[in-house]
Parts: structure tokens; C-alpha cells; sequence
């Protein structure tokens, strides 16, 4: 995530040289976007911004204005820790330690968590749940294509926050008893499917839609070999049906740190030429990006139309163990 642009307060405009009439006549004309009763931020600057930061910036606009101590949770927990989600349109979230079934006001959407069973940190200024509760409280309340995605990123490193991998043990153990048994066994159920292998949000979340679309689960970072050696490692192989499946990300064309010194243009020529020799070692190559996971069913027809073969029936299974 990018340095974000700073926010500027309704309530410090004088020390900004500001008027109220200033404030308005800017927001008009879009030279500040108000993203918060009396929040505001360089137009220019948010109209850049990807949709996971400006929600960003609006979890922190409610914690500059917020009165009274608050815990973001969930998805507003996530975007501090930044841990990715799906979806860009969650409204601010954070707790209420009163059993009285939650309350929204002020634009934050708040639910109860019993303080008993409460980890709380204190992380770029904002009172936020742990990493642990943040992402079993998406596992239990948010569905189920949608969970992977921050369960796979927590079990890997985060480099660049410093922070360990967690654990699967990790996680089991805080689930606790702070959940409901409904919830428990959707935490248990994502947990039971989430990997440290997944490569990207993307990935985790393609894989989420393989498994809801009936496909056989694939084998992840499969090691590919021609003639000449290793040709590279596919995100998602189906080895008896000789089909392999790859996400495209837009960064591993423009980013630095994965262009390692080529230019974009020579990195989609080494793509073509990694894809030929897969092809050619006789494998069928599906490919697909954010977009076709965008659109409802579109991976479910891509795979199904590379042969992406479906998870066998139960009663095939059982036919298969007892064939004479």
C-alpha cells in the first residue's frame, strides 16, 4: 500500500490558514473530497487512490473523529493491518462491548464482542483487534469465496509489516468460546481450506470459487518441466487432466520487484515464451485475471471449458473403493 495522502480536519482548518466558506468552496470544486463529516482530504490525491486505500483513510477519519474510545474489527481491522479482503464498498466497522445487538451511528457499523475474550492492540494509532480475532471474525461473519483471502495471507509473513506467519493452531486456539456454534463451524470449515501456498488475494480467491464451482481441488505452485528443465511453477495444475491454471496479475508486468531489471515489455515476451514451452510440453493453459473473477460464473465456464475435470460424487467414490 502506498503512503496515503494526509487528512485534513474540519476542526484544525485554522491552522491551515482556512475558513469554513474555504472548506466548501474546495470540496465543490473537487480540489478536496470530504470523505467524513468534517474530514476532508486532497481531491486530486484520493481520485488516485485504489478503493482498499481510500477505505483506508475512512477507518481512519472515523478514528479522528470518533468520541469515545473505539475497536475497529473485521474488514476496518483488516485495511489497518493490511491484510487483503474482497470488496470495496464495507461500511467502517468496530465493537460494542454492550450485549444489546449492536448499534450503528455516526457512519460506523458496530457489533458486540464480549471483553472477556477480547485481544485489542493499539497499531498506527488505532485501537484494532489482533490478527488472530481479525480474521476469525471474517471467517465467521463474511461468506465463505470470501474468507480465503485474508486466512491464506495470514499464514504466510508479512515482510513488510515484520509480523510472523500465523498458524493454524494459531487460529483453532483463538477461536475459543467466543463464537457461536454456527460460527464455529464456518471458522472451522475456511480454516480446513485455507493454505500458506496460495500466491496472491487473487489466487486464494480463484480457488475459493474452484471449490464452490465443483472442481477438483488443483495441486498449487506446481513445479513445470520441458526437456530443458524447469520451465517455472504454474498457481494451479490439474495434473491427470494435463491442465494448468494461471492468475495474471497486472504487477508482475509493471513492478519493480517482479520485473527484476526488465523492461514490461520484455516481461510479457519471457510470459509468452514460459507459456509456449509449457503448451508444448503438453499441457492446456487457462488464464484469467480480477476481471473474469468479477464477473458471476465466468471462471466456473473457463475452467470447465479447458477441462478442468469436477470433484468425483460420493457414490462414485464408493463404487470405485468396492469395485471387485
Amino acid at each position: 500500500m502506498n503512503d496515503l495522502p494526509p487528512l485534513l480536519l474540519a476542526r484544525d482548518r485554522v491552522l491551515h490558514g482556512l475558513t469554513a466558506k474555504d472548506l466548501v468552496r474546495r470540496a465543490a470544486s473537487g480540489a478536496l473530497v470530504r470523505i467524513r463529516h468534517g474530514v476532508y482530504v486532497d481531491g486530486p490525491a484520493w481520485r488516485e487512490l485504489m478503493p482498499w486505500e481510500q477505505y483506508r483513510l475512512r477507518v481512519q477519519a472515523a478514528g479522528e473523529t470518533l468520541h469515545s474510545p473505539t475497536v475497529f474489527a473485521r474488514h476496518s481491522a483488516a485495511s489497518v493491518w493490511k491484510i487483503p479482503t474482497m470488496g470495496v464498498r464495507h461500511p467502517v466497522q468496530a465493537l460494542t462491548l454492550k450485549n444489546d445487538g449492536g448499534r450503528s451511528r455516526a457512519g460506523v457499523r458496530r457489533y458486540f464482542a464480549d471483553p472477556s475474550g477480547l485481544a485489542v492492540v493499539r497499531r498506527e494509532g488505532l485501537l484494532v483487534t489482533d490478527r488472530i480475532r481479525t480474521v476469525l471474525d471474517l471467517a465467521a461473519f463474511t461468506p465463505f469465496t470470501e474468507v480465503a483471502v485474508p486466512l491464506d495471507h495470514v499464514l504466510k509473513p508479512d515482510r513488510t509489516g515484520g509480523l510472523r506467519a500465523l498458524t493454524l493452531d494459531d487460529l483453532t486456539a483463538g477461536v475459543g468460546s467466543n463464537y457461536t456454534g454456527a460460527a464455529q463451524t464456518r471458522i472451522l470449515t475456511a480454516l480446513s481450506f485455507a493454505t500458506p501456498l496460495s500466491g496472491s488475494a487473487g489466487e486464494s480467491y480463484s480457488r475459493s470459487l474452484m471449490h464452490v464451482g465443483g472442481f477438483e481441488p488443483p495441486v498449487l505452485q506446481q513445479a513445470v518441466y520441458d526437456s530443458d528443465g524447469l520451465v517455472g511453477y504454474a498457481d494451479f495444475s490439474w495434473k491427470q487432466a494435463k491442465v494448468l491454471g494461471e492468475f495474471d496479475v497486472v504487477a508482475k508486468y509493471v513492478k519493480p520487484e517482479f520485473l527484476m531489471g526488465r523492461t514490461a515489455s520484455q516481461a510479457v515476451v519471457d510470459e509468452k515464451g514460459r507459456e509456449n514451452r509449457i503448451r508444448a510440453a503438453g499441457f492446456k493453459v487457462v488464464r484469467w485475471d480480477w476481471a473474469d473473477l468479477m464477473e458471476p460464473g465466468k471462471l466456473e465456464r473457463m475452467l470447465a471449458a479447458g477441462g478442468v475435470p469436477r470433484r468425483r460424487a460420493r457414490s462414485a467414490d464408493f463404487e470405485a473403493r468396492n469395485a471387485p
